[in-house]
């Protein structure tokens, strides 16, 4: 391969993207009729948003000049709107529409919350295993990912994270329900955490994208009912699970008044206003699709519990995270993870992702255990993974 020029070193030694590397894998070969590819690597929906959503986006598409031109960088106000009234109800709390912005997708609100808030030098504190475009950003950027080892039933300690806070911290980020771990973290340790970084002057960074998936009923924290929540929290959310506008790049950031000021700066500088198509999509969805979201929600914890059910017949392998739409799993083999992973393609005709994609390099840890990311398989694929696991002798 010809060198490319110049690089700029922390661009050059960031991993390449974990989900198209796991793709490369299925290059050259071949899954016969009678045994498909089940594919397990990606949390994302497979099908298009609803018909009823398609209509009302594709009605915008002929009807709506606005929807071909620049928006507002932090949003359509409509949207905003929605989002602050909705999530005022949901959570008991004041949310106003100037604490919202929409983002081209969760990524970028990530992007955006942690420009405003750290430079090369500082540090941000992250649970580990993490959400690996987390740890790709903050290594874009020179930061330091400070890994918080994560405990019983794959939570974060708060008393861990306050000995790893230093004078360069800067951050805290939860994702909850978690990827890659699927761990529902209870409303007592986000209270704890923003206890922490209000003591320490951190920002606490909540990314709830599978918020909608949550197998508890009722509002899953209480953060947004504390009257001085933007001195802290930054809260992200994704209607890209939600309303299976994944194409389309609709993400929100929640923070304070202040802190916008910040955040137009930066989007309007990579992206001037999200997808106008995809905001109105997600407005409508918004206003509509509750019960069919409610629907798509006991679909995916129904799998949720079949893919719990089929590891306990595995006892060999150790389910040590499971929700939404993640399994975090031990696998019982003498061999690196990377190393299964690309072997369960060759030989079993399953693809998911080595802890290695997730972990800091070099942890022990990462090499024992795979994350599935199970919430497009339907019971039928579940049983099938059960039993291909099962079969599989390296």
């Amino acid at each position: 391969m010809t060198a490319p020029g110049p690089l700029n070193p922390a661009i050059a030694v960031t991993p390449r993207p974990p989900v198209m590397e796991a793709r490369r894998w299925l290059q050259g070969v071949a899954f016969p009729a009678e045994r498909p590819l089940i594919n397990l690597s990606q949390a994302a929906p497979a099908e298009p948003p609803p018909e009823p959503l398609r209509r009302a986006m594709a009605e915008a598409v002929l009807n709506r000049a606005d929807a071909h031109l620049y928006g507002p960088v932090l949003g359509r106000p409509e949207l905003r709107e929605a989002v602050a009234d909705a999530w005022s109800r949901a959570y008991a709390g004041a949310i106003r529409p100037e604490e919202v912005a929409i983002t081209q997708g969760c990524n970028q609100a990530f992007c955006a919350a942690v420009q405003t808030l750290a430079a090369a030098g500082d540090e941000v504190i992250l649970p580990a295993p993490w959400y690996f475009n987390h740890k790709m950003w903050l290594d874009m950027q020179g930061i330091r990912a400070v890994p918080l080892r994560c405990g019983r039933g794959m939570l974060p300690d708060p008393a861990e994270a306050a000995r790893l806070v230093t004078d360069r911290s800067r951050a805290v980020v939860l994702v909850t329900p978690n990827n890659p771990a699927g761990a529902e973290y209870p409303a007592g340790l986000l209270r704890a955490f923003l206890d922490l970084a209000r003591s320490r002057g951190l920002a606490l960074i909540v990314d709830e994208t599978y918020r909608d998936f949550d197998s508890r009923p009722g509002a899953p924290h209480d953060l947004f009912a504390d009257p001085d929540w933007g001195d802290t929290l930054i809260h992200l959310y994704s209607f890209s699970k939600a309303y299976r506008l994944t194409g389309h790049r609709v993400g929100a950031l929640i923070a304070s008044p202040a802190r916008m000021v910040q955040v137009e700066k930066f989007l309007d500088t990579v992206a001037i206003c999200a997808s106008q198509i995809g905001q109105i999509g997600a407005g409508w969805g918004l206003a509509h699709l509750q019960d069919w979201l409610a629907g798509e929600r006991a679909e995916v914890l129904a799998r949720r519990a079949a893919m719990a059910r089929g590891m306990s017949a595995l006892p060999d392998w150790r389910l040590e995270g499971c929700g939404a739409y993640f399994a975090w799993v031990r696998h019982p083999f003498d061999l690196p993870a990377p190393e299964l992973a690309r072997r369960l393609v060759a030989e079993a005709g399953v693809l998911l992702l080595p802890g290695t994609m997730f972990m800091p390099g070099g942890d022990a840890e990462a090499a024992r255990h795979v994350r599935i990311a199970f919430a497009n398989a339907g019971a039928a694929s579940i049983a099938a993974l059960i039993e291909r696991l099962r079969g599989f002798r390296p």
